[in-house]
């Protein structure tokens, strides 16, 4: 059987942890962030799990991670 491939846009957005969660950024901050709140400029630093209602869809456009 062939190899599947992965979706590259999603490997460019999703990365794992250690014990196999899937991280990603915070959206809304790339442009038009003079509108935004300070509280909301400060909330979206960093990075955050995904959803665990999105794990399946992430994981099968990742189908070897």
């Amino acid at each position: 059987m062939t190899k599947l491939k992965s979706k590259s846009g999603a490997k460019k957005r999703f990365s794992f942890t250690g014990t196999g969660k899937i991280k990603r950024n915070h959206t809304g901050k790339r442009h038009n962030m003079r509108k935004r709140a300070p509280r909301m400029i400060r909330s979206t630093r960093g990075t955050t799990l995904v959803d665990e209602a999105d794990v399946g869809h992430v994981k099968k456009f990742l189908p070897y991670r």
